[in-house]
Order: C-alpha cells, then sequence, then structure tokens
C-alpha cells in the first residue's frame, strides 16, 4: 500500500472478542473482532499488547480504537489497534473496577504471569488464559487480576508465574490451575499443611 494511495483516518469499533490470531504459534499479531457488520481483523500495536492488562476471554465486549488504513486504488483496508477497552454493556468494566475499588479502598490483586518468548512456547498463554477462566469461574475477577510482564529471568523454568503473595510457580501447566487457585483463594477446602506436587514453588 504505497503512500500516495493511503487515506488514513482513526476507527473505533465495538464488538465481541472471538480470539486472538498467532505468529509462530505463540506471538500475538491479530485480534478478532465480531461486530454487527462482520469479522474484522485487526493488527496489535505494541502499545495495545503492553495496555491490555487483563486477559480477554472469547465472548468479551471490548472497544478497539487505532487507525485505519485505506488504499484507495484497490479499497483494501487495514486496521491497526493502539487502544483496547474491556466492556461490560454500557458501562466499562474499566469504570466497574474503579467504583469497586473506591469503596473498598484496596486494589485488586494481581496474579503475574511471564509472557517472554520461551515461557509462551512452553504454554505461558494457555495458563494465563486458565487463570482468567479459573477466578471467573470463583467470581473472583473483580478482586484478581492477570497481568503479563515481561522475563522472570527463570527462561528454562516457564511457564512462572508469580501469585498475589509473592509465592512464584515455576513449570506451570493449564491443568493444574484450578488446583492453584484454590491454594491461594479458598483456603476453606484446602489444607494449610498441604504441598503442592504439580508445580516447583521457589
Amino acid at each position: 500500500m504505497g503512500k500516495k494511495n493511503c487515506q488514513v483516518t482513526e476507527f473505533c469499533l465495538q464488538g465481541r472478542f472471538v480470539g486472538f490470531v498467532l505468529e509462530d504459534g505463540y506471538q500475538i499479531k491479530l485480534l478478532r473482532l465480531e461486530t454487527v457488520e462482520g469479522e474484522s481483523w485487526i493488527k496489535l500495536s505494541k502499545e495495545a499488547r503492553a495496555g491490555l492488562g487483563q486477559v480477554l476471554l472469547p465472548g468479551d465486549w471490548i472497544e478497539v480504537c487505532g487507525e485505519r488504513k485505506l488504499d484507495t486504488q484497490t479499497g483494501a483496508v487495514k486496521l491497526k489497534a493502539y487502544r483496547i477497552r474491556l466492556k461490560a454493556g454500557v458501562q466499562t468494566q474499566i469504570v466497574s473496577l474503579e467504583a469497586k475499588v473506591s469503596q473498598s479502598k484496596k486494589k485488586p490483586a494481581c496474579i503475574l504471569v511471564c509472557q517472554k518468548s520461551d515461557c509462551c512456547k512452553r504454554g505461558a498463554m494457555e495458563v494465563t488464559q486458565a487463570l482468567a477462566e479459573g477466578l471467573r469461574d470463583r467470581n473472583l475477577e473483580q478482586e484478581v487480576i492477570v497481568k503479563g510482564t515481561g522475563c522472570m529471568k527463570q527462561c528454562k523454568a516457564g511457564p512462572n508465574i508469580v501469585m498475589p503473595d509473592k509465592t512464584p510457580y515455576r513449570r506451570i501447566d493449564a491443568s493444574v490451575v484450578p488446583e492453584i487457585l484454590d491454594k491461594h483463594f479458598d483456603t476453606e477446602n484446602q489444607s494449610k499443611d498441604a504441598v503442592p506436587v504439580f508445580a516447583t514453588v521457589v
């Protein structure tokens, strides 16, 4: 798409998150968004990927804003996202979360997940998804968020996560995420002396 034939405008779309298109099996390249006009595939800028903060699940209602490039000769359109916001109906979850925080005067707890290439190759994306789904199943999505981070310096022991109480886990598999969540957030049903055999605690 040559610059002379390129018309650049801004766009802002709302719709249902369908999923990501991955490159090399683990790197997020495109976002699939279902709107009333059909499905759009939107390239993610570095700013958009860094600003995601919370994990998106298929079916989430989101708002995507960015740059729209139109090739005036061919009619081809390319979309590039610079900002993504998770929404719940008319009110964004960001606003809802801020209201809850102001009422309780307590910030949500945060589970950190390394999302550098070595950890992603070992299944960090699946672990991230399992954490988000597990928190929703336990109605904890407002109290606990999942956040992707840079390298935790334990590349060969990935995927790596750190729980809100600073407990790190190495070599995590998505299948054991429910046990980890129960251990940290559902203590009534867990023995205090229980030692997890499903992951390495450092």
